[in-house]
């Protein structure tokens, strides 16, 4: 298949996400939100409460983000359970199941074998309502920066399960199901479009796992083809984007797992590079960078012109602060593959995928975020 070069590049990237100094979105709750959507699920308080609940935490948590100096801020994720499942299970025939792909987490205190959570489809996939566009909606009316909001992957809906996650009376060919994902995500993002976003980010965990030796044994023990997979995500993940306004910047997040501090994958970017910088139809990418699992810089030799990779060199998975020096030297050696005007600075992941988030303090968390701050000043202008 010959490469299909982007469509949309950015003309200015200083005026324009991703930002020198930008974050990937998620926010540790804060304890009374915590508390509150545990009363929720017990049946002790009202929706309405715990929307004015959510609402207020996502007021003090946005001005807090542009108090420190960011120039793009999220609602850190308040509304939702999961990073993925809550989007994911809101299209018609989407149900919860158990993941076909076994996986280890890796924790600083040792490993857990788990089959995580992972999704299926029982019927032909629709939206029959707008899923994010309100949580939208709300963001962009007490955001003074500039909003963004994150969506999974449509790719995380085949990756854990493969063709026998999905319905074959629905489905009898897989293109069909790609076909249709792509096109109840078109319409979500056509509806955000129409609501004023104009900074979308898609956290895409998949095409990182399939950098994993382990892991790409694991789809083939499901029979699916790990070499195939990233060119089929490419294009899935393009028609998802297809409607998106011309001024509508759309980044992509890649990591290698984030659940409580644990970690799935490992290896470097070098087995998906080239599909991903040049055939996936996307401004700019967040990459890992903060452990040696994710590799070194070699693979940014692929990213074309008119890109930008922001490099998540600040950990989200533990609290000690990282030393501005280290990370002007990591810029330095990146920039020694891909030009410093062409990079910017993150942390790693977010700080909480799921509610119970990762193990470091709130403070810590902002203490990361500002540093990153500091340092893309210092480094940028």
């Amino acid at each position: 298949m010959p490469r299909v070069r982007p469509k949309y590049r950015l003309r200015n990237m200083n005026n324009r996400p991703p930002f020198r100094a930008d974050h990937v979105g998620s926010l540790l709750r804060p304890p009374g939100l915590l508390a509150a959507r545990e009363r929720f699920r017990q049946g002790l308080l009202a929706t309405a409460e715990l929307a004015r609940l959510e609402d207020e935490a996502i007021r003090e948590v946005v001005a807090r983000q542009e108090n420190i100096g960011l120039e793009s801020v999220t609602d850190g994720e308040f509304r939702r359970n999961l990073w993925h499942i809550d989007f994911l299970k809101s299209f018609a025939n989407v149900s919860v199941a158990r993941s076909a792909v076994k996986v280890s987490f890796h924790t600083e205190a040792g490993d857990i074998e788990r089959l995580p959570s992972a999704l299926k489809v029982d019927g032909n996939l629709a939206r029959t309502r707008p899923i994010f566009i309100e949580h939208y909606k709300f963001l962009q009316s007490v955001a003074h920066a500039t909003p963004k909001i994150t969506i999974p992957s449509p790719s995380v809906l085949h990756f854990r399960g493969g063709r026998h996650s999905i319905d074959a009376t629905a489905y009898p060919e897989l293109e069909d199901f790609y076909a249709d994902l792509a096109r109840v995500y078109a319409e979500e993002v056509s509806d955000l479009a129409a609501a004023g976003c104009r900074y979308l980010q898609i956290d895409e965990v998949n095409l990182a796992y399939l950098c994993d030796p382990r892991l790409r044994a694991e789809v083939r023990n499901i029979g699916e083809d790990p070499a195939t997979l990233p060119r089929t995500y490419a294009r899935l993940i393009n028609g998802a984007i297809a409607t998106r306004p011309r001024d509508m910047t759309v980044c992509m997040h890649l990591c290698r797992g984030n659940f409580e501090s644990a970690w799935l994958a490992e290896g470097g970017y070098e087995p998906v590079a080239d599909i991903l910088f040049n055939e996936i139809d996307v401004h700019g990418y967040f990459l890992e960078y903060d452990t040696p699992r994710a590799g070194d810089f070699a693979p940014l030799r692929f990213v074309p012109k008119g890109k930008r990779v922001v490099l998540g060199l600040a950990t989200s998975k533990r609290g000690a602060l990282e030393s501005k020096d280290d990370l002007k030297r990591r810029i330095d050696e990146a920039s020694r593959v891909l030009p410093l005007e062409q990079l910017a600075l993150s942390p790693q992941c977010g700080f909480a995928s799921g509610e119970r988030g990762n193990k470091l303090t709130v403070e810590e968390q902002w203490a990361k975020l500002r540093l990153i701050v500091e340092v893309a000043r210092e480094v940028w202008g």
